[in-house]
């Protein structure tokens, strides 16, 4: 079956990052009313290349469902196509699209949840955390422990910062942890990669439930009301983390149905 093409018209570019030469789009589909999507989906722009061939590229969703828009945040690649032809667009500029698909998203009924992103990765937790608390509309977290870790190279590529920051003031079981690799000796925060502070709340919520790590692994069919760690992580990135928080979680006997990702290399 053949997908539905839209024609999306860029109305909003901001740079990001100079450094990492980061872009936050926001792009309107003028045939539809409304651009229905399940935040950690993706959308797949469409366009030919300077040889005329046609090239597609995924993109995870940046926002929630906001009308007829959708959001992406893209970084150039040297020598990729699709990034820079995307970051080369100019306002009222427009491009085939297809979407929403993917089957990252959020388990339902919410529960605890780890949510674990470096670089663009940060992408879908932004369209997560926007429909978990929704800044017009009822709190959908349930009031479950959301805990966002967000891992860069530098400080200059911490992308959406201001907004998570507000995000945890506002709401006290929203969690923003952030760890920064390469940051010169001027900075203060947390250094490292996000396993490190992934493995102390763990760790952390291990003592709080009286469990001793790592648990004894449980079958593949385990239905979730008998899991012994009531926490689900949802994780997005560059393989190497992917696999690693992956190994890292199952390591300490989490259920492989709790750990869900996302990897876009």
């Amino acid at each position: 079956m053949a997908r539905q093409l839209y024609t999306a018209r860029l109305e909003k570019k901001v740079c990001l990052s100079e450094s990492a030469q980061c872009y936050h789009f926001d792009f309107v589909i003028d045939e539809i009313e409304k651009f229905e999507l399940e935040p950690g989906q993706f959308a797949s722009m469409t366009a030919p290349d300077p040889t005329g061939k046609q090239q597609t590229r995924a993109y995870s969703l940046a926002a929630a469902t906001n009308k007829n828009h959708f959001e992406l945040c893209i970084n150039r690649v040297e020598g990729g196509f699709f990034s820079n032809y995307l970051a080369n667009l100019p306002i009222g500029a427009t491009v085939q699209m297809h979407g929403p698909h993917g089957h990252f998203v959020l388990n339902t009924p919410v529960t605890d949840s780890f949510l674990v992103a470096t670089g663009t990765g940060i992408a879908p937790m932004r369209a997560m955390t926007q429909w978990l608390f929704p800044e017009n509309g009822p709190d959908r977290s349930n009031g479950k422990e959301i805990s966002l870790f967000f891992g860069t190279r530098y400080p200059t590529e911490l992308y959406y910062h201001e907004y998570f920051t507000e995000l945890e003031k506002k709401h006290a079981n929203f969690h923003y942890t952030t760890t920064v690799s390469r940051a010169g000796e001027e900075f203060t925060g947390n250094r490292g990669y996000v396993q490190k502070y992934i493995s102390e709340r763990v760790e952390e919520r291990a003592k709080q439930l009286g469990i001793t790590l790592p648990m004894t692994p449980l079958p593949d069919d385990t239905p979730a009301s008998e899991l012994k760690f009531d926490i689900y992580a949802y994780i997005c990135g560059l393989n190497n983390m992917v696999s690693s928080v992956r190994d890292a979680l199952t390591g300490y006997g989490w259920h492989k149905k709790q750990v869900i990702f996302e990897r876009y290399d």
